[in-house]
């Protein structure tokens, strides 16, 4: 009987592996199906294809904003541009002229967010580790630093945004072609949304005189820009060539590129189903399902355009914040903007790759973790007192998600929509040989750079 057993042990051991590995991809399969039919379900076109991002390399198959279609030469040149410290010329003390640039507030690294708490542009210096160590300079005073009253915005995937920053302040389409009344009434900058563009481009043009950057002859001739912009803009005519609008369109085709097309989530849309773990497949199917994340976060950047409140800190509660207060109107949000009650305390939904990256969360840096967000979400329980709880979302209650469901949540929020190769989007050098995205001395020391 032992000799018996033994002969037919091996055998017995081969089947039973067959069987575990078939009940193992049937698993996967059923995984992968009932995740795909929740996205068709969802879909307002009944296909995957709703949740793809474009390749950079089809430059047609990413929106571009009104007026400024997207070419290779405008995206070289605002890749350029958005990293080149020798735009910022308008600097308030001589010393920092040149010392800063768009990369210096949108830190890939950091998932195109500041690596600090709070955005410090012109006035500011050092930069750490990811921008971490950005930090007021003491040649200037508090009230002349470029320092913004809430947390930068991640540059991914703005390419879907229709009104852009967390008031939704730029751009005459969308949310905001329903305000025209206010455009330019309590902020002055929004005036430019009467040129008719986009959010993005929008912004860029007032934001570039906000953050004190321009063009001149240093840029152009002694660095050698103008062929650059001359290769990008052969339709525009006289010195408009080199202004304001034509950077602010060179910035806004590159900013439309970032697009974070190589996360396992986006590689599993395309059809490899191993491109992402089954724990990372649980977490889609609640950010899909049961975390109802999907209400918020949608469209291929997950990122949407809608303005929610769910209640937290400002950027005036953390330690060190300059330029703010509680009484900052910035605090209101989009009720900023429109000035309209039902506006108040609402910001507009972010974008959500690339999340493990990023240092702070939230228009206030109130919260320092991705774990961090989940639970505060779903708690569902508001931390900022001043917020009307009847201007809280009605998206924003206890989830009652399990530790199990959290920690899978986690897992695809942290892994699975992380591109792991951001780096892609920034240039070895820029024309003017400088440090980049800081080139103050202390940035310079920082980063290891002459």
């Amino acid at each position: 009987m032992y000799t018996t057993l033994t002969r037919i042990s091996p055998l017995f051991l081969l089947l039973a592996v067959f069987a575990t590995g078939c009940v193992r991809d049937e698993a996967v399969s059923t995984s992968d199906t009932e995740l795909e039919r929740t996205l068709i379900r969802l879909s307002e076109t009944g296909s995957l294809d709703e949740y793809i991002l474009p390749d950079v390399s089809n430059l047609a198959g990413i929106p571009a904003g009104i007026g400024n279609p997207l070419t290779e030469e405008k995206v070289e040149l605002g890749k350029l541009l958005f990293h080149e410290t020798a735009l910022g010329r308008d600097a308030i003390d001589p010393t920092m002229l040149r010392t800063f640039s768009c990369s210096t507030c949108h830190v890939a690294e950091a998932a195109f967010t500041p690596g600090s708490a709070q955005g410090l542009a012109d006035g500011a210096e050092g930069f750490g580790q990811a921008g971490s160590g950005r930090v007021m300079s003491g040649l200037y005073q508090e009230e002349d630093v470029d320092a913004q009253g809430a947390r930068p915005l991640s540059m991914l995937g703005v390419a879907y945004v229709t009104n852009t920053m967390w008031a939704g302040r730029f751009g005459s389409k969308g949310a905001n072609a329903e305000v025209e009344e206010v455009w330019g009434v309590y902020d002055p900058a929004t005036e430019v949304n009467h040129l008719g563009l986009n959010g993005l481009e929008s912004q860029n043009i007032e934001g570039t005189v906000t953050h004190r950057m321009s063009t001149d002859a240093y840029l152009l001739d002694t660095i050698g820009y103008r062929r650059l912009f001359d290769r990008a803009f052969p339709d525009f005519e006289g010195e408009a060539r080199y202004g304001r609008v034509a950077m602010s369109f060179a910035l806004s085709a590159y900013i439309r590129t970032l697009l974070p097309n190589q996360a396992p989530w986006q590689k599993w849309l395309r059809g490899n189903k191993e491109a992402m773990t089954e724990t990372q497949k649980s977490g889609a199917k609640l950010f899909f399902g049961k975390a109802g994340c999907y209400r918020c976060h949608n469209g291929p950047a997950l990122n949407g355009n809608t303005f929610q409140a769910i209640g937290v800190n400002d950027l005036a509660e953390i330690p060190g914040a300059i330029r703010t207060s509680v009484d900052d109107t910035r605090n209101l949000g989009r009720g900023d903007f429109t000035r309209r009650s039902e506006d108040m305390f609402k910001f507009k939904v972010p974008q959500v790759y690339n999340t493990k990256d990023m240092p702070f969360f939230f228009h206030g840096s109130s919260k320092t973790s991705l774990r961090e967000v989940i639970e505060y979400k779903n708690a569902g329980v508001p931390e900022n007192d001043r917020v009307p709880r009847a201007n809280i979302s009605d998206f924003f209650h206890p989830l009652n998600l399990t530790e199990t469901e959290i920690n899978d949540l986690e897992e695809f929020l942290a892994e699975g929509l992380r591109d792991p190769n951001l780096n892609r989007y920034v240039p070895e050098q820029v024309l003017s040989g400088t440090c980049f995205p800081n080139s103050d001395p202390r940035s310079k020391e920082d980063m290891g750079c002459e």
